[in-house]
Formats: C-alpha cells, structure tokens, sequence
C-alpha cells in the first residue's frame, strides 16, 4: 500500500488502539489478581494467547522455510523462557506497584538495548534524562512518592527480559520468520503451565478463569499483535517506534481509568522524562531496526 498521509493516520490510530488494547489487558489481569495469582494469570495467558497465535498464523504451514538447526533452537528456548519471565515478572510488579510505573520502569530494558547499540554523543543526554527518571521513580530515597522496592524490582527484572527477549527475536524472526511470535509464545505456555499446575491446578484446571484469562489474552495478544502487524506494513520504523514509546503514559491513563491508579506529579514528571528517552533514542538510532519492532508482550 503506498505511504500517504490517510494510511499514516489510520496506521497512527490503530497503534493507539493497540497500546490501550494491550494496557487495558494488563489493567484487566491485576483486578483479577484477588482470583488468580500472577503465576496463574501468567500461564493462562500465554497458554491462551499461543492457542490465538497459532490459529491466525499457522505456522506449520510455513514449516519447509524454516532453518532449523542447534542453534537456532536455543535461540528459540531463549526467546520463549524470556518470553515467559518477562510477563512473569511484570504481573509480580503490577501487585505491588501502579500500572504506569511498571511499564515505564520496564521500558528501561529496551531503552538499554537501544543506547548501547548506538554511539551518537546526543545519547548520552537520553542516558541522562532516562536516569532522571528511574531516580525519581525508585524508591532509593525516603519519599512520600516512593514505591515499593519489590515492585520496583520485578518491573526491572521483566525490563532486563525485555531486553533478552528482543536480541533472541531478531534471531528467531531470522531463522522462522512471522512464525518465531506463535512459536515463542508456544514454548513460553509449554515452559510455564507445568509450574503453574504444580503449585495451583485447581486454579489452572478451573474451567470459571478460563474465560477471564482469555480475555486478557485476547486484549494483550490478539488484538494488538494484529493491528501493530497492520501498521508495521504503513509506518517508517522510526514513527511506528516513537508511537510506542508512549506506552507507559497510556499504561498510566488505563490504571487510572480502570483501577483508579493515581500518581504524583513527581511521578507522572519521571514517567515523561523516561517517554522522551525512549523517543529519543529512537529518533537518533541509526539501525534499521527500533527497540520495539518485535512484539511487546506484555
């Protein structure tokens, strides 16, 4: 389709619909957290969003393309345990901290990603304003506006996934193509599930959170993995990039919203400093490929 000015803004429009889809899941999946743990909620999820991948992209359809070999399957165990950590993690933050905070101290693990792979003296005022930011959020100092150090904790661990789970993509995507997401997500819900059914099967084998945890794999996987897939194929990298960057504020909005998540102006302040970062790293990176072209998960 040619780039015109009415692709980009349809392409601008449905990214938007896909950040709030993706948040609104997140927001959704800690209100039901008094029914299911993170845990559970984790591997019902994955579990659930494979079963959806696996349905829109077939992948054994594609199978004779594929370049299996040593290697590349244990970039793909990779890919599918960071997978899995990652989401983990995050839900163990979103039980102790606003939905807001996580993402943007999850955003710092593909913010690093960025930064180290470009060398431009410009970045180093993103380094700077990014750790603004993650100073004035962590609770390294006695605050009212500081949050729970545990929380904080697992957002970092699911950022460092993050960060993992974007150098195992780019290799996979390599090796199997549009596939690697379904093929990912199926290894996570393959890693994941025995855990989960060794400490809570009646949880897991309840077939009354079944449907619960579809819906938030229906919001947090499904629906904005088909339309970011859509406006990759309409928007320059760069734009598709900097339009995601605006994920923590849109996380912050959904906690609001659908939780009642209210933060300080400090914080709302430290959120935006760690955005134009990230936008700016975007914006100065060199390579062809952004810190956010390969699907956010969470």
């Amino acid at each position: 389709m040619p780039y015109n000015k009415n692709s980009t803004l349809f392409s601008v429009v449905i990214i938007l619909i896909a950040m709030f889809s993706i948040q609104s899941g997140a927001s959704l999946a800690k209100s039901l957290f008094y029914i299911m743990g993170p845990l559970e909620m984790t591997a019902l999820r994955i579990a659930f969003g494979a079963f959806i991948l696996l349905f829109l992209l077939r992948p054994w359809r594609k199978w004779s393309k594929w370049k299996v070999n040593k290697i590349n399957l244990i970039m793909l165990i990779g890919y599918g345990i960071s997978l899995a950590v990652m989401n983990l993690s995050f839900y163990y933050a979103l039980v102790r901290i606003p939905i807001g905070i996580a993402v943007a101290l999850e955003f710092t693990g593909p913010l690093t990603v960025a930064l180290l792979a470009s060398r431009k003296p410009i970045d180093f005022m993103w380094v700077i304003l990014a750790v603004i930011g993650l100073y004035f959020l962590l609770p390294l100092r006695e605050s009212i506006n500081a949050i729970d150090p545990i929380g904080a904790i697992f957002a970092l661990i699911a950022g460092f996934f993050w960060a993992c789970y974007i150098f195992f993509g780019k290799r996979v995507g390599e090796y199997f193509g549009t596939s690697a997401v379904a093929l990912g997500t199926l290894l996570g819900a393959i890693l994941i599930l025995p855990v989960a059914l060794f400490y809570s099967y009646q949880v897991i084998l309840s077939s009354s959170v079944w449907r619960l945890a579809f819906c938030v794999a229906l919001l947090s996987t499904a629906i904005p993995y088909t339309l970011e897939m859509t406006a990759l194929t309409r928007l320059p990298s760069k734009t598709f990039g900097t339009l995601m960057s605006m994920e923590p504020v849109i996380g912050a909005l959904c906690g609001l919203l659908f939780l009642g998540e209210r933060l300080t102006l400090i914080q709302w302040l430290a959120l935006s400093a760690i955005v134009i970062a990230s936008i700016g790293a975007i914006l100065t990176f060199r390579s062809s490929t952004t810190i956010v072209e390969i699907e956010n998960n969470n």
